[in-house]
Formats: C-alpha cells, sequence, structure tokens
C-alpha cells in the first residue's frame, strides 16, 4: 500500500454491543471511533498531527476492512459484506463491526470486556494536497489532514505503537522547504529594495 499511514489518537473507549434480536442472539457488535476531529497527536517525530472535520468524506465508500491490530490475518468485518459500517459524524469517524464467530474475535470480546483491549487505530492515505502546514505559537510544527484519498482500516488495538510517520516525514520536509524558499526571496527583495532606497538617497 504506497504512502500508507497509520495513526493513533485518543478517541475514548471501544465497547461491545450484544444482540437482542431473535435472528443472530449471539451477535455481538464493536463500535467506537477510529478517528476524532481536532484532537491532536502526539509526538510524531518533530511534528504533531491534527485531522480537520470532513477529511474522510471521499472515502466512506471505500472497500474498508476492520482488522485486529492492523493485522490482515485477523479479520473482524469489512464494508462490502455489510459487517463493517462506517460514518462520519461532527466528532470522527465512528465504526460498528459484527464480530465473526471465530477464536480471535471471542478473544478480543473478552479482552474488551477485561478492559485490556480499549483503543483503536486506523489506516489511511492523505490526498494530494489534502494536508496544510503551520508552526504555532509554541513552536510546536503542525499538520493537519484535510482530505483523506484512501481508508484502507479501521482496528481495534493492543497498544497503540509508535506511528510510522515516514510518509508525514517527507511531507514536512517539503514545507520546510517551501518555507526556506519562500524565507529567502522574501529577504533577498527586502535587501534589493533597501539597496534602491539607499542609492536614490546618495543621488538626491
Amino acid at each position: 500500500m504506497i504512502d500508507c499511514e497509520r495513526r493513533f489518537f485518543e478517541t475514548g473507549k471501544i465497547e461491545i454491543r450484544k444482540a437482542n434480536g431473535r435472528d443472530n442472539p449471539n451477535q455481538q457488535t464493536l463500535l467506537g471511533y477510529a478517528a476524532k476531529f481536532d484532537v491532536m497527536s502526539e509526538n510524531l517525530g518533530g511534528f504533531r498531527e491534527q485531522i480537520a472535520p470532513g477529511a474522510f468524506t471521499d472515502v466512506l465508500n471505500n472497500d474498508v476492512r476492520a482488522l485486529f491490530n492492523h493485522d490482515v490475518n485477523h479479520v473482524l468485518g469489512r464494508t462490502k459484506a455489510c459487517t463493517l459500517r462506517i460514518a462520519q459524524d461532527d466528532v470522527g469517524l465512528y465504526y460498528e463491526v459484527d464480530l465473526p464467530d471465530t477464536q480471535a474475535a471471542r478473544d478480543l470480546v473478552t479482552s474488551i470486556d477485561r478492559g485490556d483491549v480499549s483503543q483503536s487505530s486506523f489506516a489511511f492515505r492523505v490526498a494530494p494536497n489534502g494536508d496544510n502546514w503551520h508552526e504555532n505559537d509554541d513552536g510546536i510544527i503542525v499538520r493537519t489532514i484535510t482530505k483523506v484519498s484512501r481508508l484502507y482500516d479501521v482496528s481495534p488495538v493492543t497498544y497503540p505503537a509508535y506511528p510510522d510517520a515516514t510518509v508525514g516525514k517527507r511531507s514536512m520536509a517539503a514545507w520546510k522547504a517551501r518555507r526556506e524558499a519562500t524565507a529567502g526571496a522574501t529577504d533577498q527583495a527586502r535587501r534589493a529594495a533597501e539597496s534602491r532606497r539607499r542609492l536614490l538617497a546618495i543621488n538626491v
């Protein structure tokens, strides 16, 4: 998956809902938020990150999987199979997955009920020009993701490992280069204007 990124944000506890209907009284559904808007990430190696409201608008119809720990060997659901449902609201990216009757899923339910697993993560790709950068008043470089072009999976995770921010770091390096080039051009123009002013003052 080219330029795939994985992120964890503080999204609140995931829950298990047990079915009350007669069709499948044993069905258990996992629900929670894979991402929340305007929530700052941890330090990703020189920058922090947040997701702008509406960033997932173009990916809600993607063929998305629900995995445990982003492991393709532990598929919990899939949007194409209607066993995974995702939606974007004012809070963030919400998901519900009807868990399969497998040992891995049963073990996951036990871990969630015990509180051993309580967080979620997601894998995605940022759209071209789908992020912007700025340095805040505290000197922290912040990346804001405004548009996601591909959503690969949502995943309950045992422990959110330090994310691979390689793609984000490349984007930050490009932004810094543009900023330095702009600053250099501005400084050069300022010096040229000052030189012209001095020449005019001499000729008067």
